[in-house]
């Protein structure tokens, strides 16, 4: 399940003068970045993780909304319990994106399609919000399926349709398949999923080395994954834009201390005590640097936090002013793989 537009959908939802009306949560300052944008702002071409500055120019008309994470929070529990009402093997990825194995459900309810339609007609009566669906055979599947006829979609990919469908699908559509392997894909003169098909496993893993065996499995509509509802939380980590840029010591390590509190409250939180440290930082010019530090034992302590930090830190040979810090946690002790599905719904 996927939720639609979650945080501007809320916003709408809870100010009915929003309504009909382009609007993005996030801060509309000159370092402001949008957090979720409307359907009416993504005609526009608006986008989370855009900075308000270019979506302002795409939509001169689009209105900023302050984020409110106790209310997106208090939505994301609500659907969360519904879920659960239907079966165990429920995978949050997000706030507003999970993925539910229906295969034996609480209901006895005889099909995927039928627990997808039951379910966003009750996200809606509980919220007032809507949720697009996506039944199929795996995950890979389901994902693609809930993004296919957003907002407030239904689309259902059938066994003996899932090669077939993945054989029109672009590569760009293929999970695992970023910016940079797509143009390698598409030098190699593959475009589409049946273009990927033709291709041994060999040759697939001479070009894209271990990606090449999952490319292989996906064209043929294969995936393994499993719907894993002990999800393993990998990292923690907490970062800052700035309206100014940083460009004095005082003051960097001063944002620096304030982002290392946030973030071991954020540990103490999530009872996540790892043994690696990165430290993000993003110069004005938009380059980016991280640097990383383990250790032999996990950071348990605000203490060790603060003093790896600084230790990190002074490693870094600052080249100019700085817009963006940001610290994340990982590594931690208890880490295993993650594991596999049967049905998406996106909020």
């Amino acid at each position: 399940m996927d939720m639609d537009a979650f945080f501007a959908s809320i916003e709408q939802r809870d100010n009915p003068e929003l309504r009909g009306k382009p609007v993005a949560v996030g801060g509309s300052g000159e370092r402001g970045v949008v957090a979720a944008a409307s359907y009416e702002a993504r005609k526009y071409g608006v986008r989370s993780a855009m900075s308000s500055q270019k979506a302002k120019q795409l939509c001169p008309d689009l209105i900023f909304v302050q984020s409110d994470r106790k209310k997106y929070k208090e939505a994301s529990q609500q659907m969360m319990e519904i879920f659960f009402e239907y079966t165990d093997l429920v995978e949050p990825l997000s706030i507003d994106e999970a993925f539910l194995d229906v295969t034996h459900n609480k209901k006895n309810l005889p099909s995927a399609t039928l627990i997808a339609k039951e379910i966003k007609r009750r996200i809606y009566e509980k919220t007032n919000l809507t949720a697009s669906a996506g039944v199929s055979i795996n995950k890979f599947l389901a994902k693609i399926a809930s993004d296919y006829k957003k907002p407030d979609g239904l689309f259902v990919i059938k066994p003996g349709e899932a090669e077939r469908f993945v054989e029109e699908l672009p590569v760009e559509k293929i999970h695992g398949v970023g910016k940079v392997t797509a143009e390698k894909m598409h030098r190699l003169g593959i475009f589409k999923g049946i273009d990927l098909k033709a291709k041994s496993e060999k040759w697939l893993i001479g070009h894209f080395g271990k990606a090449g065996s999952h490319f292989y499995n996906i064209a043929r509509a294969i995936d393994y994954r499993e719907v894993n509802p002990n999800r393993i939380r990998k990292s923690v980590g907490a970062e800052r834009t700035f309206e100014k840029d940083l460009n004095v010591d005082f003051a960097i390590v001063t944002h620096l201390y304030h982002i290392e509190k946030e973030l071991f409250e954020r540990i103490k939180r999530h009872g996540k005590y790892g043994k690696t440290l990165t430290l993000k930082i993003k110069y004005a010019d938009f380059k980016q640097i991280t640097r990383s530090k383990t250790v032999v034992y996990p950071i348990n302590t605000f203490q060790k936090l603060h003093r790896l930090a600084k230790e990190i830190l002074h490693q870094v040979e600052l080249e100019k002013s700085i817009r963006l810090l940001g610290l994340t946690v990982s590594n931690f002790p208890e880490d295993k793989e993650p594991v596999n599905l049967q049905l998406t719904l996106n909020f």
